[in-house]
């Protein structure tokens, strides 16, 4: 870990306390900035460096070495399909539904799947039995309307966007044991068998509302296929749920002059009847169980604090029916025209999902005395996992799997604003295999400023920076070194080894960061893990750059001896980094698996650093593992996905002063620009009221949404303050 790095942990520590003493230990051990072959083996200045490294870590380290492969576990690979394990640890990981009718940019993928996938592959290097399900959320409003957009049915848009979404995580290599869909019989039946379960134990409500209908397609209009005039502005493209030019939330049945957008008629306002789950009835359930969940499982800290934002205040009772066609049907009489709400059945996902993949799924989800449940997703997603969807299964009562460790991040930005695909702003899952940048560079670089604790942003200059420094000059350059050193000196077989007491230390440090890394990736930090890793890997260069081993093989016999030990030595550090970099960039471990010819008994994780490729071991054909990221060609990448382009809005003109337009007035281009970054900025302030975030931090979006929307009028060249709103203000 550098320094700057165990600046940014100090910083972390502000938003999460616990971590205060994670950085107290990295400070401990973090190793010199640079090499320092002037600096003797025994010198005041070494055992400074080594005051964190005691006797007993120091003989620990040695024995485990001496052990060799013996002191790892012995390789496991479940039987398919995955099923728990009597006596083993069962892990049954999921990562929130993607929506099937967007295509994810990077701050989705890093949110959700590759998180999770990192985690899962972690599991199963600790011979954890670990099933990881994942797939397309495909029913509800915004399918039909996609539909509707594409002149395709609601099956062939998922059809189209499901392969759509497959072949982006198979390019990422996201390692899903089964990705599925919602729109599957499975579904229909789970779903409908929670909700009788619920009904049953009186935990549904019925009640009277009032909802716009349209007499021409004869059906109750969700809020999405309704437009009309803002009762609070008067803007004229008013959403049934929310005005994109003031901001405010609307319910449907207050727009004045509200149209249907499938076939723009009058829709009148008429009494219907829907579903509600009780909420309040089922709290005394959720609030025992969230208490214990929080004392035995891994929550991360937004996570924790969203679900108490929304308790706090009491439940309410929450529909859980639509009026639409596409969807699971509701089975009960007088509302079997009615669809569940994507809310209610869209987490009821996971289990037909899994029920797709074995019809053995109760196993899983029926089990948990044997099964821990690790759920991923960004923090917007929380309220649907900490309070809704455990509310159901408790309801339910039907011994589920509930959750036992809720992962949440926060939001990835795009250099100095935000990801937009109608802008051409971001790089998209999609896109991202068109840059000629390998997969695992993705990977490694969104895992590198993964948003743990605080919002953090992808930069084109930093991932260059990453690439060339951590990938290319750290660990490229020191498993290269070490296997090319094997190949050159030695015959390509690692040469015997008689080790010393500065190499004793060697294997100290490595087992402390190795430690390290398992502590911070059992509690799923996996972006202060992967330090760790690189850690490992400075240490090693250091150590080649203290010992030149390209010196000493061409001294006396003792110098010759010494550079067999430190190529020995180094090799195998290199085969530890193969295992550890899996789960972060398995194409690239698989590369250095197959160039150093490891045996299959070291493809495990264990908790010691030991020998793996002992004296005569034979080595394959070294090669680079990475290559260097040119300036020219990030900077034209840069300017192909729009980086910079997105620029923050002009400040708002004041009251007394005349209007002087920063656009031109009327420029069509810039108003269509501005009507979309109003459109998703209002998206933005929805998803943080729905789930329930802070109002300071609610009010800062609001403000920026006010400031577009203020840029948007002086570009259409009216008045940005608009018709004056009777009463308050």
């Amino acid at each position: 870990m550098t320094l700057s790095e165990a600046c940014r942990s100090a910083a972390d520590a502000v938003l999460l306390p616990q971590r205060l003493q994670e950085f107290t230990a990295c400070l401990q051990k973090l190793p010199p900035l640079r090499p320092r072959p002037d600096m003797a083996p025994g010198s005041e200045e070494d055992d400074t460096l080594e005051r964190a490294l005691t006797e007993e870590d120091v003989a620990a380290a040695v024995d485990a070495w001496a052990r060799g492969a013996a002191a790892l576990p012995k390789p496991w690979r479940p039987p398919k399909p995955v099923l728990p394990v009597e006596g083993m640890r069962n892990v049954l990981i999921t990562s929130a539904l993607p929506y099937v009718n967007n295509v994810p940019h990077l701050g989705n993928i890093i949110g959700c799947v590759l998180s999770a996938d990192t985690f899962a592959r972690y599991c199963r290097l600790r011979n954890w039995n670990t099933l990881y399900v994942c797939g397309t959320d495909e029913y509800g409003t915004a399918t039909e309307t996609k539909a509707v957009e594409e002149g395709l049915t609601p099956q062939e848009i998922c059809d189209k966007y499901h392969a759509v979404h497959a072949d982006i995580y198979r390019w990422f290599n996201i390692s899903f044991d089964y990705f599925g869909r919602t729109t599957t019989p499975q579904q229909t039946i789970i779903s409908q068998d929670i909700f009788q379960r619920l009904q049953a134990r009186g935990f549904v409500l019925q009640d009277t509302v009032q909802q716009l209908h349209c007499a021409s397609c004869q059906r109750f209009l969700a809020d999405r296929f309704v437009e009309g005039t803002c009762p609070f502005c008067a803007y004229q493209e008013a959403r049934g749920d929310q005005c994109d030019k003031c901001g405010k939330l609307i319910n449907a049945v207050e727009l004045k002059t509200p149209r249907c957008k499938l076939c723009s008629s009058t829709p009148t306002v008429q009494p219907t009847r829907h579903l509600f789950l009780d909420l309040p009835k089922l709290e005394e359930r959720l609030q025992p169980w969230l208490k214990h969940c929080w004392a035995t499982g891994n929550w991360t800290a937004n996570a924790r604090y969203i679900t108490r934002s929304w308790i706090r205040d009491g439940l309410r009772p929450r529909c859980i029916t639509r009026d639409l066609q596409w969807g699971t049907p509701v089975p009960l009489d007088g509302f079997r025209n009615k669809v569940f709400y994507v809310w209610f059945d869209a987490p009821i996902g996971y289990l037909s999902i899994t029920a797709n993949y074995t019809e053995h799924w109760e196993r899983w989800w029926k089990n948990p005395q044997q099964v821990e449940l690790y759920n991923f997703m960004a923090k917007d997603n929380v309220p649907f996992h900490s309070v809704m969807f455990p509310c159901s299964l408790l309801g339910a009562d039907d011994n589920y799997t509930l959750v036992n460790h809720l992962i949440a991040t926060e939001y990835l930005n795009y250099e100095d604003g935000k990801f937009s695909k109608s802008r051409g702003v971001g790089v998209f899952g999609d896109m991202a295999k068109d840059t000629g940048i390998a997969a695992d560079v993705w990977r490694f670089y969104l895992l590198y400023v993964r948003p743990e604790g605080q919002d953090s942003a992808f930069s084109w200059g930093d991932l260059m920076l990453k690439n060339n420094s951590e990938l290319l000059n750290n660990l490229g350059n020191f498993i290269n070194r070490a296997g090319m050193f094997v190949c050159k000196f030695f015959g390509g077989a690692v040469p015997a080894m008689a080790l010393t007491l500065d190499d004793h230390r060697l294997l100290a440090r490595i087992t402390v960061e190795l430690r390290q890394y398992h502590r911070l990736l059992e509690r799923v930090c996996i972006r202060d893990a992967l330090r760790c890793v690189l850690n490992i890997s400075r240490h090693g260069n250091q150590y080649i750059q203290v010992n030149e081993p390209w010196k000493r093989i061409k001294g006396d016999e003792e110098d010759r001896q010494r550079a067999g030990t430190v190529t020995g030595v180094a090799v195998n550090v290199a085969a530890l980094l193969a295992v550890l970099v899996q789960p972060y960039m398995p194409a690239v471990s698989a590369a250095i698996q197959a160039q150093l010819c490891m045996p299959l008994e070291s493809l495990v994780l264990g908790h010691v650093f030991t020998c793996t490729l002992p004296p005569g071991h034979r080595v394959g054909t070294v090669s680079p593992l990475f290559q260097k990221l040119e300036s020219e060609r990030i900077n034209a990448l840069r300017k192909r996905f729009g980086a910079g382009q997105a620029k923050p809005p002009a400040p708002p003109t004041q009251p007394d002063s005349p209007l002087v337009p920063s656009v031109a007035a009327g420029d069509p281009s810039r108003i269509q620009e501005l009507t979309e970054q109003v459109a998703e900025q209002g998206d933005c302030v929805r998803r943080l009221k729905a789930s329930g975030a802070d109002r300071a931090c609610i009010d800062s979006e609001v403000g920026k949404l006010l400031a577009l929307k203020r840029e948007l009028a002086l570009a259409q060249n009216v008045s940005p303050d608009g018709p004056r709103a009777q009463g308050k203000k």
